[in-house]
């Protein structure tokens, strides 16, 4: 049984909530707490506790951070938010709230917390700063960013299109230096592979927790494709072997306009870094089925 702690920018793309019905779902897993990160972090939790009632559980859930720790305009919302009427939720969240939470589970339970980071590293980088010995507390922590491919870079609108760094490039750049004993990231290269198309699981939403998923991610499909980026995450925590790895060294640009949160890897077997180099698509998803779809 794994303690888990899943921070998430839930309420956009479709993958968080994808993500957090994997972790209700798993019998391995024990969701010792949820916390949001992004715009309108108060609407982003009661997203997550809406997924969490339609499941049956009640999991502790804080708003975070509600702004980047760089100073930007850019402020998303989430856009899943417009269906929180047809789901019993609390309201009672407060922003800047999840930090302090984080680091008391964490203390009270010193290298047990498996961390999954899927949204951006504000969140994240606030709590390492503000104590800076929970790196060295944590189980392991498993992020879903970055690209890892040059091919891929030239085909996407970058540093955009990596969004989880470039959201808040300076928390990223601090959550990298950390001394995080075992920290995994899982890239673009290997997530953009897991896009599923409806007739491939017709039944993928048949269950009151996932028609809770499917609403509040309507208005990401609508427009998009539904690519299981964060749920690969949460996978491989569980079942390792969904993936190939190469150890080497991640830096964070956070100086240079054109290549925000660009994140360049180095392989060396002395590096602190993992990243997910290659997924095995089926055995990914008949492995979430085989979770979520009971």
């Amino acid at each position: 049984m794994k303690k888990v702690w899943l921070d998430t920018d839930i309420g956009g793309d479709i993958d968080d909530a994808l993500c957090l019905a994997y972790l209700l779902r798993q019998p391995a897993c024990e969701l010792v707490g949820i916390s949001t990160v992004g715009g309108e972090v108060e609407q982003r939790a009661m997203i997550a506790d809406s997924i969490c009632k339609a499941a049956g559980r009640h999991i502790p859930i804080f708003a975070g951070a509600d702004r980047q720790l760089l100073p930007s305009d850019l402020y998303p919302t989430p856009g899943g938010a417009v269906h929180l009427p047809l789901f019993p939720h609390d309201t009672h969240f407060r922003k800047y709230e999840a930090v302090d939470r984080m680091r008391m589970v964490i203390r009270a339970h010193p290298y047990e917390i498996s961390l999954v980071a899927i949204g951006h590293l504000t969140n994240i980088a606030m709590l390492f700063s503000l104590d800076p010995e929970i790196p060295t507390l944590l189980k392991e922590l498993f992020i879903m960013s970055g690209v890892f491919s040059e091919a891929l870079e030239r085909s996407l609108n970058m540093p955009q299109d990596n969004w989880n760094a470039w959201v808040d490039p300076y928390a990223a750049a601090i959550v990298y230096h950390a001394n995080v004993q075992h920290m995994k990231t899982f890239g673009l290269n290997v997530t953009t592979r897991l896009v599923l198309e409806k007739q491939e699981k017709d039944d993928l939403f048949h269950t009151d927790l996932m028609r809770a998923v499917e609403s509040f991610g309507s208005p990401w499909l609508a427009d998009h494709p539904m690519t299981f980026h964060d749920p690969l995450v949460a996978a491989c925590l569980f079942e390792p072997a969904l993936c190939d790895y190469q150890r080497g060294h991640i830096e964070v640009d956070f100086k240079h306009e054109q290549k925000l949160g660009m994140m360049n890897f180095r392989e060396c077997d002395e590096g602190r870094h993992v990243i997910a180099s290659a997924v095995d698509r089926t055995r990914f998803f008949e492995h979430y089925f085989s979770v979520v779809c009971v």
